[in-house]
This record gives structure tokens, C-alpha cells and sequence, in this order.
């Protein structure tokens, strides 16, 4: 399987909808790939903090059509990223919420972010939380959704696991004072879930918070297969689905688990 991680540059001096057509453009490019995967939040920066009600939109908004339209005319499977979504009556709530589009342009998937950064400011009194598990199927593994602040609570990923998920995809919008946490995190996710990781961060700086960029794509075993700078990048792997079923087997942790786990029934 083929994926490509868009690490996009968020600049305070290109326009959203000037942004939006450069990165339709750029998951145009890569028609060689299976997957290809964008960051959390592009649209805004994840820290463009007053930006989030002025440029959010509805689910089936602008992102929404730029995307699908990018995905069928590349006939990739194609995680767009997470964009702030505006809900519920009046569209008076907003959510960080990640959209999946099929090769044929179809809408497979949302997920609404569980876990808000921010403690008491920013996103976290901005934006609603999500409350649902996703996972999508591909022809080649079945993908779980997680966004940027949720790689820090592995109970996630263990239930993603638990509703079948073999590669974990990570939008995020990652600040660079803590880059040592990112790759640190994703491989501890790999690992202890038996899964692929691919932690797609950005580029340049989300409302004058450098991010830390290192786009990172990990494997059951927790070795990194690929890894990106600090710019923007389009970093590319190859990648076996099968290696999951492989290291399960071989080494079977996940049957040994104890907590969080419901007895069998008698």
C-alpha cells in the first residue's frame, strides 16, 4: 500500500480559499498513491484561535467540495484533515472535525476530535467534543481516525483497535517545543496496538506557533519507515497492511489483556 502525507505550511499571508485550491492541487499530484493524508486544521493553522468562527463551515462546505473533487479526480482514498465544522441549530456549535472521501469523491467518513487542546482557553472552550469512535474500510486495512491532542490518550487507539483498526491515521497541527512527544507518542501507539501509525503534522507557524513539522509513519513493531523535515514535504511510503496480522500472531499482546476488557461469557 501506497500513502503520502501532505505536510502542508500554514502562512498567516495566503488566504484560506488560496490555500485550499494549492492543496486540491497538490492530492491531484498523487495519483500513484492509495492514501493520501492532510494535516489537522490547514485551513486555519490549529492555533489561528479567533480564526476558527470566521472560517468554519458547514460539513458539505467549500473543503468539502474542493476535496472530493481533488480525491475522485486522483482516485485516492483521501483523509482531507480536519476542518472547524459548524453544527447544530444555528450553526451556533463548532467542532475539529476530520473528513474521509473515497476514490470516487464519496464522503466514508467524519470524525468529530474527542479530545480538545487548550485546558481552559483555545480550542478546548471553542469547540465541542466529538463522542464516537470511526473507522473506515479500505480494500487493503481498515483505518481508525484520530486527531493531533487524542494521540496522548491511548484508550482511543485501544478502542479503535478493538473495533478493528490496523492503521491509525493522526492528522495534526503539532507545536515544535514539543516535537520529542510526537514521534515519542506515535511509536508508543504503534506498538502497544499492534498497528501502523502515520502522524501527518505541519508545516510553518499557526498563528506565530512554530510547528514541529516531522510527519512520521510507523509500523507494528514501532519502527519509523519514514519520517519528514520541518518544511512542507509530501513524504511518501510504501507499506505492508498484512504486517499487522503478522505481528499479532507472532506476538500476541493483545490477547493477554486483562483490563478494559469484557469476560467471557459462560
Amino acid at each position: 500500500m501506497r500513502a503520502s502525507l501532505l505536510q502542508i505550511a500554514v502562512d498567516e499571508g495566503e488566504s484560506v480559499d488560496a490555500r485550499r485550491q494549492r492543496v486540491a492541487s497538490l492530492v491531484r499530484q498523487q495519483t500513484g498513491s492509495d492514501l493520501v493524508i492532510l494535516p489537522e486544521l490547514w485551513t486555519t493553522g490549529a492555533f489561528a484561535f479567533e480564526s476558527f468562527g470566521a472560517e468554519a463551515e458547514p460539513l458539505d462546505g467549500p473543503t468539502y467540495e474542493a476535496m472530493a473533487k481533488a480525491a475522485s479526480d486522483a482516485g485516492v482514498w483521501l483523509h482531507a484533515g480536519s476542518i472547524p465544522e459548524r453544527a447544530g441549530s444555528g450553526g451556533r456549535s463548532l467542532y475539529n472535525t476530520s473528513l474521509v472521501f473515497s476514490p470516487s469523491g464519496e464522503l466514508a467518513a467524519s470524525y468529530r476530535k474527542i479530545h480538545r487542546f487548550g485546558f481552559d482557553k483555545g480550542e478546548a472552550v471553542l469547540m465541542g467534543a466529538g463522542s464516537e469512535l470511526v473507522t473506515v474500510g479500505l480494500p487493503q486495512t481498515t483505518l481508525g481516525l484520530a486527531t493531533c491532542y487524542d494521540l496522548r490518550f491511548p484508550e482511543l487507539f485501544r478502542g479503535l483497535v478493538d473495533a478493528g483498526a490496523e492503521t491509525i491515521v493522526v492528522p495534526a497541527g503539532w507545536p515544535e517545543r514539543r516535537r520529542s512527544h510526537w514521534s515519542l507518542l506515535a511509536r508508543a501507539r504503534a506498538v502497544e496496538d499492534q498497528a501502523f501509525v502515520l502522524a501527518c503534522g505541519t508545516a510553518g507557524a499557526h498563528a506565530g506557533v512554530p510547528q514541529a513539522g516531522h510527519s512520521i509513519v510507523v509500523d507494528p513493531w514501532g519502527e519509523v519507515l519514514a519520517e519528514a523535515g520541518s518544511e512542507e514535504e509530501v513524504l511518501t511510503v510504501e507499506f505492508d497492511p498484512a504486517k499487522v496480522g503478522v505481528t499479532r500472531e507472532q506476538f500476541p499482546v493483545l490477547k493477554d489483556r486483562l483490563l478494559g476488557v469484557e469476560p467471557p461469557r459462560r
